[in-house]
């Protein structure tokens, strides 16, 4: 399942969003991917961020990683930088982007 989330930086905290992107903690790393995701990518735009993510279940992978620690102390030092608490603090809130177009390889255009 692929998710796609938009969330938006306080103004000014750019450079300290992505200093902290730069060293994430490798407990947290490892629990995202134990949580079930296989990728997860961030882009910034100004102050909008764009979220894609690659996981099992996407409320699983919000359930499981909730009360862990890592993640907790992740989510109180990067909702300093956000005009609103981040997504996935919520778990079961439905803040996925829906999608409105998508371009899939041909069945027979992928590589096995």
């Amino acid at each position: 399942m692929r998710i796609a989330l938009h969330t938006k930086l306080k103004p000014g905290a750019e450079a300290e969003y992505e200093a902290a992107h730069r060293a994430v903690p490798a407990e947290l790393v490892a629990a995202i991917r134990d949580a079930g995701a296989t990728d997860w990518t961030i882009w910034r735009s100004g102050l909008d961020l764009f979220h894609v993510i690659d996981c099992a279940a996407y409320d699983l992978l919000l359930a499981r990683l909730a009360e862990l620690p890592a993640n907790v102390a992740w989510q109180l030092r990067i909702n300093e930088l956000l005009e609103a608490s981040h997504d996935y603090t919520a778990p079961g809130a439905d803040a996925a982007l829906p999608v409105v177009w998508e371009l899939n390889p041909a069945a027979g255009d992928v590589d096995a």
